[in-house]
């Protein structure tokens, strides 16, 4: 067997889940792309495997240990997805970066007596918090 075609398969597959990964923004389809790039390793550990005929069949193990781990992390990922999903409404990556930020207004400072501008900064922080509650729902 030519360890050329199997890898080419891999480098693909893995270059499929890394565009996936990066270009994304819902967190299943992020999911998904990781899987795939797992499975591309997968792929590559098995090849390997029956390329060098090892006795111990270490490879085909490996592999069998990476699905199971593999396995965990998508039931894990795709709970925390769901939880996300029922509170907030979306699992939209970019949304969900959003809130984890800190809004600067919210930041004021509590010595507002040298600079005449108190209800400007009041203004200016009810404008940031409707802002970011707009941003979270």
């Amino acid at each position: 067997m030519h360890l050329a075609y199997p890898a080419v398969l891999a480098a693909l597959l893995f270059c499929t889940g890394l565009y996936g990964v990066l270009a994304r923004r819902n967190a299943i389809l992020v999911l998904m792309s990781v899987e795939l790039m797992l499975n591309a390793v997968n792929l590559n550990l098995v090849a390997f495997d029956v390329w060098l005929r090892d006795a111990l069949h270490s490879g085909q193990a490996l592999t069998l240990f990476t699905i199971a781990i593999a396995a965990a992390e998508i039931g894990i990922g795709l709970a925390i997805v769901l939880a996300v999903y029922r509170n907030r409404g979306s699992s939209d990556i970019d949304r969900l970066r959003d809130t984890a930020e800190t809004d600067a207004a919210e930041a004021l400072p509590d010595d507002e007596s040298d600079s005449g501008t108190g209800t400007e900064d009041q203004a200016t922080a009810a404008a940031g918090k409707a802002k970011k509650a707009e941003a979270t729902a």
